[in-house]
Order: C-alpha cells, then sequence, then structure tokens
C-alpha cells in the first residue's frame, strides 16, 4: 500500500511540474499578449518577417487552430474528460516509460491552459501565434498537437523495438533448435 501510494505520488508529482510549466507559459504568454495588443491587431519588431510569422490578440470558441467555431461548452466538457483520463492512466505508466509520460502531460497541459481560457472569458480562447496562412494558435494548441506527435511517435518506436526484440528470440530460437537437431543427427 506504501509503496503504490509513493507511486502515484511520484507520478503525479512529474504530471503537474511539466504540466504546470507548460499551462504557466501558456497563461503567461496569452496574458501578455492581451495586456499589451488590442484585440484583432498585430505585432511584429520586424516587418520583413510579417507575411511569415506574427503576434496577433485573436480569440476563438471552437478547437485547436480555430477550428470548429462555436463549439466552447463542447470543447471544455471534452477537456474536462481527457483531463480525467490523463489523470486516471498517467500512474499506470511503467516507470522508465518516459516519452509517454512527456506527451500525455503536454496532453493535459493543452487541454488545462485553454479550459482556462474557456472558464475566465465565457468560452473564449486567446490565440496569437501566426505563421503565414496558417490558423493562429497559442501554446496551448501547440502542446496538444506535440504531445500527439510524440505520443505516436514513441508508440511507433516501442513498436518497432519490440519487433526486432521478437526477431531476435526466434532467430536465436530457430538457430537453438538447429543445434539441438545437429546434435541429434550426429
Amino acid at each position: 500500500m506504501q509503496k503504490n501510494f509513493r507511486n502515484y505520488l511520484s507520478a503525479y508529482v512529474y504530471l503537474f511540474i511539466v504540466s504546470g510549466m507548460i499551462i504557466g507559459l501558456d497563461q503567461y504568454t496569452k496574458e501578455l499578449v492581451r495586456q499589451n495588443i488590442p484585440l484583432g491587431n498585430s505585432w511584429m519588431p520586424l516587418e520583413w518577417l510579417s507575411p511569415y510569422a506574427r503576434i496577433v490578440n485573436w480569440f476563438n470558441t471552437g478547437a485547436a487552430f480555430g477550428l470548429f467555431k462555436d463549439g466552447a461548452l463542447f470543447f471544455a466538457i471534452l477537456a474536462v474528460i481527457v483531463m480525467v483520463l490523463i489523470l486516471y492512466y498517467f500512474p499506470k505508466i511503467g516507470k522508465h516509460e518516459t516519452i509517454y509520460k512527456i506527451a500525455l502531460a503536454m496532453q493535459f497541459a493543452g487541454a488545462a491552459g485553454n479550459f482556462i481560457d474557456r472558464i475566465r472569458f465565457e468560452g473564449r480562447v486567446t490565440d496569437f501565434i501566426s505563421l503565414g496562412n496558417f490558423a493562429v494558435f497559442n501554446v496551448a494548441d501547440a502542446s496538444i498537437t506535440v504531445g500527439c506527435v510524440v505520443l505516436l511517435l514513441g508508440s511507433w518506436y516501442k513498436d518497432i523495438k519490440e519487433k526486432r526484440i521478437r526477431n531476435l528470440q526466434f532467430s536465436s530460437d530457430t538457430s537453438e533448435s538447429h543445434r539441438i537437431q545437429d546434435k541429434n543427427d550426429g
């Protein structure tokens, strides 16, 4: 019981430190934009860079990257579900599966960061990173997206590694059976 409690505590400390730093960065950058750039305006100190990247003050009521506008309630509920599922699953991740812990902490942080905005600003989420003609997004959106990519790549890598181990075991078992057969034949 004591060991199990320590494992859970350790997992949650890791989750809250990693996601807490991302949530802090997300909330700080959003507040900085809200305080210094009027809604609908942009800022770029290097004018030649403005066609490619700029900081804007924008909001959306949908999902990441401005998708599914006017879905604030749905996405607030979805964020809570995602956070609860991650809180449930996180302590079950193996001690040495760091890539999965990082990925889920990033997804937790992204969901929480945008959820905080939805609660504070009547369903609206502040977006401010604008790259070229791509949709405007924020640190939380980027955290969710990168967390998903890390999770997929981590799973893919683990699958390849496990297949190699199985192939090595199979070839080892096969060579052992050949050796036994050769002994019996000789």
